[in-house]
């Protein structure tokens, strides 16, 4: 057993605790609450006492890909054209990076959110397994997403499926308590309605978490809703029968089937009001990326409206070739001052609910509320430590605005993931940083030249 104490004790789901501490034995918090009365219940636990500090849950990232962490800058030349965005970055994972140079990337995206007090992803593969094993290697939890291939003719879906399902099986007999699978059907646009209800049928059967991109750009929007539009070219280039379904991709998943297993919708920039409503009534979640959706220019998603409207909403980096980041600090900040910027707005979201959307909110949308994401007895021991004595961070007056508005991944002094440390004192204790460097500095002059 051991006792972490600070100034600041954060439980999300209740008020601040000044001079608190949280008690820890095995994976499991066993009682939260002032330091004083902590000790004096506990006389015989180790304590480490953190200082002008901040303990709060650990970061819940709920949409990544790791697996293109080594691409991170390489595409922002291109990011002006989604398309061709996409079209760049598939051509280099498929023709310039190998198995192990995609296992590489996945690992350093694990330890970047590590060192950044992320103890949960929700992570998206289009194999699965440098995922799964990254998370593993850096003793993370998460869900592992097995995307699907590129699949949106009607007429190849049972095929697609086989080949989905045989890929979930074998991720799944590797599954552990921390890192769990589960299924992405890539998003409206690229996966046929057909396949998306034979999809929705295995998962419903299987049990298995979802997760889909949707309703991300105006282009998708357009060709969701007009059949027209820049991706018509693709469909055109590969010979594949796609038809629209002439509605929103919201509408789309919703008539096959598929939002009634309360997916996790990444994104939703140009949800409307009707699409809210859909994703409330179906018992679906959202992953908001404002930092991602901004740097493609593709808008600010309604985050204010979508909590109003009772939706679980936590928060993504997206890929670091999108983002260029993993700090859950940094995406609450932009998540807080995007919605206070909306033209829309009928009020400012504060640091508070931002912080609350990067720790049980991403627990809520992710379907894991009841074993993480805030300060319990009887859940997880996953924890992040953030420092609050830089120069500019103090004086701190509101606890929740210094975390939201003054600080980053980079003042974070501890990970703690079901009690165990992986990050402490700035460097993994899970995996030698030099050496994961070197081998990122082998791939950078391969696909850069």
């Amino acid at each position: 057993m051991r006792i972490l104490s600070a100034d600041h004790v954060l439980p999300i789901t209740s008020e601040p605790i000044y001079r608190g501490a949280v008690a820890i034995e095995r994976d499991k918090i066993i009682a939260v609450g002032e330091r004083d009365e902590i000790t004096a219940r506990y006389p015989e636990a180790a304590e480490q006492y953190l200082g002008l500090a901040a303990i709060l849950p650990g970061f819940v990232n709920c949409h990544s890909h790791l697996e293109i962490t080594a691409m991170r800058g390489l595409l922002d030349h291109v990011e002006h054209d989604f398309t061709a965005w996409l079209l760049l970055l598939n051509d280099t994972r498929a023709n310039r990076l190998s198995d192990a140079d995609i296992r590489t990337g996945a690992v350093a995206g694990a330890v970047e959110g590590a060192s950044g007090g992320v103890t949960c992803f929700g992570d998206i593969g289009r194999d699965g397994r440098p995922g799964a094993e990254a998370l593993k290697s850096a003793g993370l939890r998460g869900v592992v997403y097995q995307e699907t291939n590129f699949s949106p003719d009607e007429r190849t879906a049972d095929k697609d499926l086989a080949d989905l399902a045989e890929k979930i099986r074998l991720l799944r007999s590797d599954a552990t308590d921390l890192v769990r699978i589960g299924v992405s059907p890539h998003s409206p646009y690229t996966v046929s309605g057909r396949l998306f209800a034979l999809i929705a049928e295995m998962a419903a059967s299987e049990d298995l978490k979802i997760t889909i991109h949707a309703s991300e750009s105006a282009d998708e929007e357009q060709l969701m809703q007009t059949g027209l539009g820049s991706f018509t070219a693709i469909y055109k280039k590969f010979d594949l029968d796609w038809k629209s379904p002439y509605s929103s991709s919201v509408e789309f998943l919703e008539r096959t089937g598929i939002l009634r297993l309360r997916p996790l919708l990444a994104h939703c920039v140009n949800v409307s009001a009707d699409d809210i409503a859909r994703i409330k009534q179906n018992g679906a979640a959202v992953a908001h990326c404002p930092k991602s959706n901004a740097k493609f220019g593709h808008g600010w998603a309604p985050f204010e409206a979508l909590l109003d409207a009772g939706v679980a909403v936590g928060l993504g980096s997206d890929s670091v070739a999108s983002n260029n980041m993993c700090d859950m600090l940094d995406e609450a900040r932009f998540a807080a001052l995007g919605a206070r910027n909306r033209l829309e707005r009928s009020r400012f979201i504060g640091a508070r609910k931002a912080l609350e959307a990067a720790t049980i909110g991403g627990a809520k949308a992710m379907g894991l509320e009841a074993e993480i994401g805030s300060l319990e007895p009887g859940k997880q021991a996953d924890l992040a430590v953030v420092s609050l004595d830089s120069a500019a961070q103090g004086p701190v007056n509101d606890v929740h605005a210094a975390l939201v508005f003054s600080s980053c991944s980079r003042d974070v002094k501890a990970t703690i993931v079901a009690g165990r440390d992986v990050f402490r004192d700035g460097r993994s204790t899970m995996i030698d940083r030099d050496e994961l460097s070197g081998k990122l500095e082998e791939i950078r002059r391969k696909i850069s030249g």
